[in-house]
């Protein structure tokens, strides 16, 4: 009888853990987002897939609220951007921080099949300010673009910061990346002023056919001067008490950046995928002083229409009787200055 090769973990060898089992990380009291092969294709085939438009392109803005692209910001002033999906540019403290990076035409690991977006990026890679920072927040095709990576190693060379296991997946761009691997509740120090810490997410991983959840992915906080911003990446809602620990342990965020995209089917998406009025719980658990939504309209990965996480949104902010100044969805290439933000009640 031929005995049977033990599986390994291509990407990280550690400790066990709470979240650790020494194959696959895992989420510790939580329902772990687990759908079978069967439900794929029961929702593959239910037919409630909507249509999107074919290209939706990034809008010049001109408003007082919207802003150039500028080298950095220092001193008393910072400046986001909605790059599009979850990719930010956060310019803070003289660094720049890209969440994200997903510029490819597709969200698959083929160039001619899987999802395609339709809102191409609102800045190239080329056309971005030096960038220092990226924060990776899980191996996903959109949010793990290693084309995109690659390019933006030989253009900045930034340092990345991302959970444990991504960055043997990293290395395959075939660059010598600079890469600082985290674990849930682990700090990375930018200066003495600016430090990032992985927190936990409702979500999992999964790169190929065999390899699921053998790589961290987690949200982050980043500590700074004008306080804290929270990245969420990718997370379902669950009971929400990862969002309070958040808040009880970093204080509450000056600026969350929230997903409200890629969520229906709710009985196969809810354990991986807020929808808008989870949304809108989280921003209320975290008691975020502004949140900003992310990961919408820009590539089709589930049922709903293009403009429905927008519109489901407003509905949860009245419903919850939350001004909408405070949860904003922004248009793709839309830029804020804090002072904006930190003023937004004017």
């Amino acid at each position: 009888m031929r005995k049977q090769k033990q599986q390994t973990n291509p990407y990280y060898q550690g400790p066990l853990s709470d979240h650790f089992d020494g194959l696959r990380f895992f989420l510790p009291n939580s329902v772990n987002p687990a759908n079978s092969i069967a439900d794929l294709l029961r929702w593959q085939f239910s037919g409630e897939k909507q249509k999107w438009p074919k290209r939706v392109d990034p809008q010049p803005h001109k408003h007082k609220t919207c802003m150039p692209c500028i080298a950095r910001h220092d001193g008393d002033n910072f400046a986001i951007t909605l790059i599009g999906h979850a990719t930010v540019l956060l310019q803070i403290c003289g660094f720049n921080i890209l969440t994200d990076p997903f510029f490819s035409n597709r969200a698959s690991p083929f160039s001619f099949a899987g999802p395609k977006r339709v809102c191409p990026p609102a800045l190239a890679i080329k056309e971005l300010p030096p960038i220092d920072i990226v924060l990776l927040s899980h191996n996903h095709f959109d949010h793990m673009d290693l084309p995109a990576l690659a390019q933006i190693e030989r253009l900045f060379s930034p340092r990345i910061i991302t959970p444990l296991g991504n960055g043997a997946i990293i290395a395959k761009t075939g660059q010598r990346h600079d890469i600082t691997e985290v674990d849930w509740g682990e700090q990375a120090a930018l200066s003495a002023q600016v430090q990032v810490t992985a927190t936990p997410a409702l979500h999992w991983s999964k790169r190929g056919l065999k390899d699921r959840n053998m790589a961290l992915w987690a949200a982050f906080v980043i500590q700074t001067p004008f306080g804290s911003i929270y990245f969420a990446g990718d997370t379902g809602y669950g009971d929400g008490g990862h969002f309070r620990d958040v808040k009880n342990e970093y204080g509450a965020p000056l600026l969350s950046f929230l997903p409200i995209g890629a969520y229906e089917p709710r009985w196969f998406m809810k354990a991986q995928h807020m929808n808008p009025d989870e949304a809108v719980k989280a921003h209320v658990d975290l008691e975020s002083a502004q949140s900003i939504a992310i990961h919408h309209a820009a590539v089709q990965l589930t049922d709903e229409p293009i403009d429905a996480p927008a519109k489901a949104l407003g509905a949860a902010l009245d419903k919850y009787n939350i001004d909408p100044a405070l949860f904003r969805v922004l248009d793709c290439g839309e830029s804020l200055s804090g002072q904006h933000l930190i003023c937004r009640a004017e």
